[in-house]
């Protein structure tokens, strides 16, 4: 294989040959053929060749003739006898009448423009009124008309103070603090882990060990306090916020009044019978606007957000029966065999964990089944299984039903290092 090197010229021998070496190198080196090399060769000089590398050696095959970089470029000579014409260049009107304006001296203001009083008295052109916006649906006489959903203000979740809780804490000997704040931690049991892993560090560390019986004991007698003390801060925080509380935790601190130790304490039972009658009247409200969001959805044809308001009801009870027909009936409309694979995936997502999930029968699976909607099928057939049928997926009895789909929960923050307990 040829490739071409840098050479120069060490000496001339009497056979005619030239020896070489790489240039500004020891190694390659090697002999090359007078005729090979211009008539002027030299000892010193610095050639290109082009030279066969084998397994005998380096053979040089030709002097590549390099380009004399001292000579300067010239201009092509024209290739025909057509006589040079020149590029002229022609200002248009505007560029000529360019100059011709008025320069403002260095020496003074611009003399080509009205004066401020001259601005002034000139009256203002007034623009006219521009034409009021039109809907881009207004075009299109086609285009139904956008409906406008109600929207509930979210509700607020539960946030309790701790008033009653540190009072309760500082009416305790410092003793007893600890233990008081493990309970409310945890009850007992957090309390009983506490002790054993104290006691195994203790032991480790050749330390006596702490009587567990004395501590269990001043938790069980501090345990009534801490659990009325937490009831009342909760209590008190769903009542300043009622009117925009979530369901879920009013519900909660109205069946944490029916605790035995919230029971017996007289304090409680007011401000129980008031949360119990709120609660009644809000689901009774709830309840209500609920079947309307579903309805007003069904109207506008959001067959998608009338599934999922279905499937979150305020309370337990029972679908009305026209309504849940109306809203199976949508829901298999939606289902069609033209519709796409994600349309398919959201409407089961939706119906499988609504009242109206067994009612909803298609005609048949969709004409573009993709693999994710088949993973979703499977997923959701022990739920539907009238629907996993027209997939050719098979239920098997007494399955496992599957939780809906919910965004992650955010990892919870650091918690502060426990303190010791002390004996009694």
């Amino acid at each position: 294989m040829s490739r071409r090197l840098d050479v120069e010229l060490t000496s001339a021998r009497e056979d005619g040959m030239w020896t070489w070496r790489a240039a500004g190198a020891k190694v390659p080196k090697g002999v090359v053929q007078a005729s090979l090399l211009p008539n002027s060769s030299k000892v010193g000089d610095v050639l290109k060749i082009e030279a066969d590398f084998d397994i005998d050696g380096i053979t040089v095959l030709s002097v590549v003739q390099q380009r004399d970089k001292s000579q300067k470029a010239t201009f092509l000579q024209p290739i025909d006898d057509k006589p040079f014409v020149a590029v002229t260049e022609k200002l248009s009107q505007k560029s000529k009448n360019k100059d011709d304006k008025p320069r403002r001296d260095k020496r003074g203001p611009r003399t080509d423009r009205p004066s401020a009083s001259e601005k002034t008295d000139k009256p203002r052109r007034e623009r006219p009124p521009r034409a009021p916006r039109r809907p881009r649906s207004a075009n299109d006489a086609s285009a139904p008309p956008v409906v406008q959903l109600k929207i509930r203000p979210a509700a607020k979740r539960l946030k309790p103070g701790r008033a009653h809780r540190r009072a309760v804490l500082a009416s305790l000997p410092e003793a007893q603090r600890s233990v008081a704040e493990r309970v409310l931690d945890g009850g007992l049991r957090a309390v009983r882990e506490a002790i054993k892993a104290q006691n195994v560090r203790l032991k480790a560390e050749g330390k006596p060990e702490v009587k567990a019986d004395g501590l269990i004991s001043m938790a069980q007698d501090i345990l009534p306090k801490l659990r009325v003390a937490e009831w009342l801060d909760k209590a008190e925080a769903a009542k300043n916020g009622l009117s925009q509380l979530d369901l879920r935790d009013l519900r909660a601190v109205v069946v944490g009044a029916d605790d035995p130790m919230v029971v017996r304490d007289e304090t409680t039972r007011v401000l129980a019978a008031e949360l119990k009658q709120s609660l009644k009247q809000r689901q009774e409200t709830e309840l209500t606007q609920w079947f309307d969001d579903i309805k007003a959805a069904l109207n506008a044809t959001r067959v998608l957000r009338a599934i999922k308001l279905s499937g979150e009801p305020p309370k337990a009870g029972v679908f009305p029966v026209e309504l849940g027909q109306q809203l199976a009936k949508a829901a298999t409309e939606s289902l069609a065999l033209d519709a796409t694979s994600d349309r398919w995936i959201a409407i089961l997502e939706a119906t499988a964990f609504s009242p109206i999930r067994t009612a909803v029968k298609p005609l048949g699976a969709p004409q573009g089944t993709t693999d994710a909607l088949r993973e979703t099928v499977k997923r959701l057939a022990p739920l539907v299984p009238q629907i996993a049928a027209l997939f050719a997926i098979e239920v098997k009895p007494g399955g496992q039903a599957p939780r809906p789909l919910r965004p992650a929960r955010p990892k919870r923050g650091f918690k502060r290092k426990p303190k010791a307990l002390k004996p009694a």
